[in-house]
């Protein structure tokens, strides 16, 4: 899907895509980077949209490693669908359905969450709901990566997740954060 697509999609649907512009491959980049391809098995994507970031994850996965991506819009679905590679999952569905849809597919742990979810723009009680399942379901010491333009949501991942790491990407437009936390245990 070319930009002023994506840009079109977009505004029909800000309230379930959360930003006009497709991520930068500085932003994909970034979010991918605290990955460990070499040990990841499942990566669950949340707001795969048109398949940008996806498709820098499916570039690094190892062969036998699993991506499953969550999208909702029906259209960029579409064009995900058009992405061939046996490793990827596309799931239409809402990531509050992430437990139903990993013991369908027979998956115990994720080992990371890449997350492009509009979290601030969703109502407050489906954000919760969805980073909790997340959590519940990352192996211990799984990572969650998230994408955020502005510093509003920091404080929701530190009360779930107890840690925030914080990095910026200035090269994007617009410029985004990028939240990483880190599934610990709870002892």
């Amino acid at each position: 899907m070319n930009s002023i697509k994506f840009f079109k999609e977009s505004l029909k649907n800000i309230r379930t895509i959360g930003t006009l512009t497709r991520s930068s491959k500085f932003l994909c980049q970034k979010m991918i980077s605290f990955i460990d391809f070499s040990k990841a098995r499942l990566i669950v994507e949340l707001g795969a949209g048109d398949g940008v970031i996806t498709q820098y994850i499916l570039k690094e996965m190892h062969p036998d490693a699993r991506l499953m991506s969550f999208e909702v819009n029906e259209k960029f679905c579409k064009v995900l669908r058009k992405i061939y590679d046996p490793r990827l999952i596309i799931v239409e569905d809402s990531a509050e359905n992430l437990k139903a849809h990993l013991e369908k597919n027979n998956f115990q742990k994720i080992d990371f969450v890449i997350s492009a979810l509009p979290i601030v723009v969703l109502p407050e009680e489906t954000g919760i709901n969805i980073i909790n399942r997340c959590k519940e379901n990352l192996a211990e010491g799984g990572l969650y990566i998230q994408v955020n333009y502005s510093l509003f949501a920091k404080n929701l991942y530190e009360d779930i997740f107890g840690n925030v790491d914080l990095n910026f990407e200035p090269r994007n437009v617009p410029p985004a954060f990028v939240f990483v936390s880190q599934k610990r245990n709870q002892t």
